[in-house]
């Protein structure tokens, strides 16, 4: 089975993943690893992908696709995958599907983790990291005990610049200009599920695993 997660930042996509993949054995293709790993490896994509980028371009959907199926390919994936961060646009959907079709494989479902925007904002804005160890703090579900010094080593906290409100707001913006089409795509096709990820995790999870189980029984 291939799934193609979708969510907000702050939707949990990354913690469910986690969860799927090792109850249902797939494996996690996230985009991001990708290009770290293309890069880090420096393999023929990864050279080709941090050209464009040296000169402040973006990937093009041909380079980042042929990333996703040459990972796709190898044989720890033939009993599925999970995509998580992309397709990112409904064009990169529709060519992953063209592409795919060529290999004789399709995209089964895919999970759309539904989050109100003022809970997303609330996630979101809400972090804080320790400047000195980079400990993770969150204002509401994980504060520090002395506001505004890490717990573990007495050093400031501060606020990365996408995590303040108004940048995420933004964030939020771009993501549904760029994904309410994709889940729509996903929808016609009536391979959409969507789930309330405003939940405790363990039970979005449980929600998730009974929705894929039945749809692959």
């Amino acid at each position: 089975m291939n799934v193609v997660l979708l969510g907000a930042p702050g939707a949990g996509k990354g913690t469910q993943a986690s969860v799927l993949t090792a109850k249902l054995g797939m494996v996690h293709v996230a985009s991001g690893d990708l290009f770290r790993r293309a890069l880090q490896e420096q393999t023929e994509l990864g050279l080709l992908a941090k050209s464009y980028m040296e000169k402040g371009g973006l990937v093009p959907d041909e380079v980042t696709i042929n990333m996703v199926l040459e990972r796709i390919r190898k044989p720890d994936c033939a009993g599925g995958v999970l995509f998580d961060g992309f397709p990112r646009t409904l064009s990169q959907a529709r060519a992953l599907d063209d592409k795919l079709s060529a290999e004789g494989r399709v995209i089964d479902r895919a999970v759309y983790i539904e989050v109100p925007e003022e809970e997303l904002v609330k996630r979101l804005s809400g972090r804080w990291i320790c400047r000195n160890c980079q400990t993770p703090y969150h204002a509401v579900s994980s504060p520090p005990r002395v506001a505004g010094k890490c717990d573990a080593c007495g050093g400031e906290l501060y606020q990365r610049a996408d995590d303040r409100e108004e940048t995420v707001r933004e964030r939020l913006k771009v993501f549904l200009s760029q994904t309410l089409p994709i889940v729509d795509y996903y929808e016609k096709q009536g391979k959409l599920l969507r789930v309330d990820g405003n939940g405790r995790i363990e039970d979005v999870s449980a929600v998730m695993l009974r929705l894929l189980r039945t749809e692959h029984a």
